[in-house]
C-alpha cells in the first residue's frame, strides 16, 4: 500500500476527497482566503496536486454567505452533485463566537467542473445557531445528515447531530444529538466536536470528528455503529474515549483533524486529513494559512477495527 509522507496539497484545510462513479477524483477544501469554493478533477490522487482547480463559486459581498467560506464538501445524488459548505454574515461577536449556517449548492452537468452550480439556499437544521461541516452518507436504503451545531443551552461550540434526508436539501425533523464535547482530548481550549465522516467497513459504521481548539491540540475521536442498528438513536453509536489520532511531532503533523474517506485505485481505505508543519499559529487561526492536506492509508486489526495512527 502506498504511504503518502507528504502533503498532497499546501494550505487547504478541510479537505474532501471524493472519488465518484465516473472514476474520477474530486478535490475541494477550505481556501486561505474563506472567499471562495474551488473543485478539482483528477484520474488518480496524485494528480489533485497538480490539477487545476475551477472557481465555481464565490462568496456574497454581504448577507448570510459572505463571510468565511468555509469546509465544502461534493456530493453525487442521484443525477444531481451538490456541494454543502459553512457561511457566515458577520465577524465572531465579541466572545469570538461566529454565526456561520450551512448551505448547499447544486450543478446537474455530467461533469461538474461544466455547468452551473445554482444557490439552494440555507439547510434547515430545526435550529438557528452556528453551524458547519455537513457530510452525508447512505445506509441501507436511506441517506443521512451529519453535521455540528451550537446548542445554546449546552456548554460548548458545537456538538454533532444525525437527520434523515428527504431529498439533497431538506432533512426529517428532529435531529438527534450523537456526541458531545466531554472528554478532556475534546474540550482543550474550546469545547468542540466538528468535522464527521464516516467510514464503512465489514458491516460497521464508523464516524470520525474533530475535538479542541485548532492548534496542536486540535485531534479526531470517533463513534461507531452497526450498519444494521438505527443510526437515529445515540445508544446505537458507541463513542471512544480516547482520541484515534493526535499531534505527531515526530512526523511535523500538528493538530491533525477534519478528516474525509477515501479509497485508492486498489480499493485501499485511506483517511484525508489537515494539520500544520509546526505547533501553535503564525499569527491568529484566521490568518495562518499552513494548514495542509494529508493521506494516511487505514489498516484493519485482527477484529476489522479501523486503525488510523
Amino acid at each position: 500500500m502506498k504511504q503518502y509522507d507528504e502533503p498532497i496539497l499546501l494550505q487547504r484545510a478541510d479537505p474532501y476527497i471524493l472519488l465518484a462513479e465516473d472514476g474520477y477524483y474530486y478535490f475541494t477544501a477550505t481556501v486561505p482566503a474563506f472567499d471562495l469554493i474551488e473543485l478539482r478533477r483528477a484520474q488518480t490522487i496524485e494528480e489533485l496536486a497538480t490539477a487545476q482547480p475551477k472557481v465555481i463559486w464565490h462568496r456574497h459581498e454581504s448577507g448570510p454567505m459572505s463571510r468565511y467560506i468555509w469546509a465544502p464538501e461534493i456530493h453525487r445524488i442521484g443525477s444531481e452533485w451538490m456541494i454543502y459548505f459553512a457561511a457566515a454574515q458577520a465577524e465572531p461577536d465579541e466572545h469570538g463566537v461566529f454565526d456561520h449556517r450551512i448551505f448547499a449548492l447544486s450543478n446537474k452537468a455530467e461533469n461538474p467542473l461544466e455547468g452551473h452550480f445554482e444557490e439552494c439556499g440555507q439547510i434547515d437544521t430545526g435550529m438557528e445557531s452556528f453551524a458547519l461541516d455537513a457530510t452525508t452518507f447512505v445506509s441501507g436504503q436511506q441517506r443521512y445528515f451529519v453535521w455540528a451545531q451550537r446548542d445554546y443551552a449546552i456548554a460548548g461550540n458545537s456538538n454533532l447531530y444525525i437527520a434523515r434526508m428527504r431529498s439533497a436539501t431538506q432533512l426529517e425533523l428532529p435531529a438527534v444529538m450523537l456526541s458531545r464535547p466531554e472528554y478532556d482530548w475534546e474540550c482543550q481550549g474550546f469545547l468542540v466536536n466538528e468535522g464527521p465522516s464516516i467510514l464503512r467497513h465489514h458491516g460497521r459504521l464508523y464516524l470520525t470528528y474533530s475535538g479542541s481548539a485548532t492548534d496542536e491540540r486540535y485531534a479526531m475521536g470517533m463513534l461507531e455503529a452497526d450498519e444494521k442498528s438505527d443510526l437515529l438513536d445515540p445508544a446505537s453509536w458507541k463513542k471512544s474515549p480516547k482520541p484515534i489520532m493526535t499531534t505527531d511531532e515526530a512526523h511535523q503533523i500538528y493538530g491533525p483533524g477534519h478528516n474525509s474517506f477515501t479509497r485508492d485505485a486498489q480499493g485501499n481505505d485511506l483517511m484525508v486529513f489537515h494539520a500544520r508543519p509546526y505547533p501553535g499559529f503564525r499569527g491568529s487561526p484566521l490568518s495562518d494559512p499552513n494548514r495542509n492536506t494529508y493521506i494516511r492509508p487505514i489498516r484493519y486489526d485482527a477484529n476489522e477495527r479501523p486503525v488510523f495512527g
